[in-house]
């Protein structure tokens, strides 16, 4: 059975309070008496309880951490950074996942303030549903980091990437590889990232002066079966298009299925690239290009931005853009 403080304090006839201050080198306690404490704590192998410790000083050394998804490795990796940097600093973290619901996102934040947990990372499914609650904390100082999805019209501190830039320079690519029918899997409108890389779509085809049809521009969900459901719906209605650019993995990854089950030669017929590249991109058939964010060197800024706000809430707000890697694979014609 692990050795209580008041143990300790009972074993050596000692109030709890004087105990306490002892172990803590607290001012009022001889030497003596710290010295006897010290070796009764050694001999009944007592060790201290981080945690009431920590909340005596109003701290609980964890950060929570609310995910939009867990089916793709992208929140696996980010927490892989976040993790790795946090724990050389002693803190732990409650991972929450959003599932792409702004209710549960809400729900998580509330779970996570009750816990008293020292501050959020998060990355938010929906840049209008919540924004009340992302005030709300902003007011009381509360340390709120957010990750790749920025928070729309929120002076807010957050990590991401160049969404429209690495956006114009995949289409580019495409276009530069004869595509001129080039469908946007475009995401919830919900997702703010989504209208930047939009932006980023639009911009390319007018350098090249391509004309914009609005009817390539097809917004879904964020699942494998909404990509694969979309390119469905397009070949049904007899859509011309000879290459897709994605909002995410997932949804490229259905646009292939569905192809393939189409017998639609990837890339002679239509070439697919995407945004939010994983390893996953490498293990399909033809592998994938894509726009690959840090996501290590996300989650570790990230976690270094939450320690900043912990030390000072009040420092102003901080907007940092990492730079991604464009990956030219087979899905576009590169072999």
């Amino acid at each position: 059975m692990r050795t209580t403080l008041k143990d300790l304090a009972k074993h050596l006839n000692l109030s709890i309070s004087t105990v306490s201050r002892a172990l803590s080198e607290g001012k009022d306690v001889s030497e003596n008496t710290r010295d006897r404490v010290l070796k009764a704590a050694a001999e009944l192998n007592y060790k201290a309880n981080p945690l009431g410790l920590n909340l005596k000083q109003g701290i609980t050394k964890t950060i929570g951490v609310i995910v939009p998804e867990m089916i793709t490795p992208f929140a696996a990796e980010v927490i892989s950074g976040i993790q790795a940097l946090l724990n050389k600093y002693g803190y732990k973290i409650i991972i929450g996942n959003s599932e792409e619901n702004s209710q549960k996102e809400a729900d998580n934040i509330l779970l996570m303030d009750n816990f008293m947990v020292d501050g959020i990372i998060i990355c938010p499914c929906d840049y209008k549903a919540n924004i009340k609650i992302y005030e709300a904390l902003q007011v009381r100082n509360f340390p709120l980091v957010f990750y790749d999805r920025i928070p729309h019209e929120l002076d807010a501190t957050y990590v991401a990437v160049d969404d429209y830039h690495e956006s114009f320079f995949m289409v580019e690519h495409l276009i530069r590889h004869k595509r001129n029918k080039i469908v946007y899997l475009q995401g919830p409108k919900s997702i703010y990232n989504s209208k930047i890389r939009a932006k980023g779509y639009k911009d390319a085809l007018s350098k090249f002066k391509i004309p914009f049809n609005p009817k390539l521009v097809v917004e879904t969900g964020m699942t494998f079966d909404d990509g694969k459901i979309a390119v469905e719906n397009l070949l049904n209605d007899k859509t011309s298009f000879d290459a897709i650019f994605s909002f995410s993995e997932l949804l490229a990854l259905g646009a292939m299925n569905c192809l393939k089950l189409n017998k639609v030669d990837i890339p002679n017929q239509v070439a697919v690239a995407t945004f939010s590249g994983t390893f996953l991109s490498t293990v399909v058939y033809p592998q994938l290009s894509s726009v690959e964010q840090p996501l290590r060197i996300m989650g570790q800024t990230a976690a270094d931005l939450i320690l900043e706000k912990i030390k000072d809430p009040s420092i102003p707000s901080k907007k940092i853009i990492l730079h991604s890697q464009t990956q030219i694979r087979r899905s576009t014609g590169k072999f």
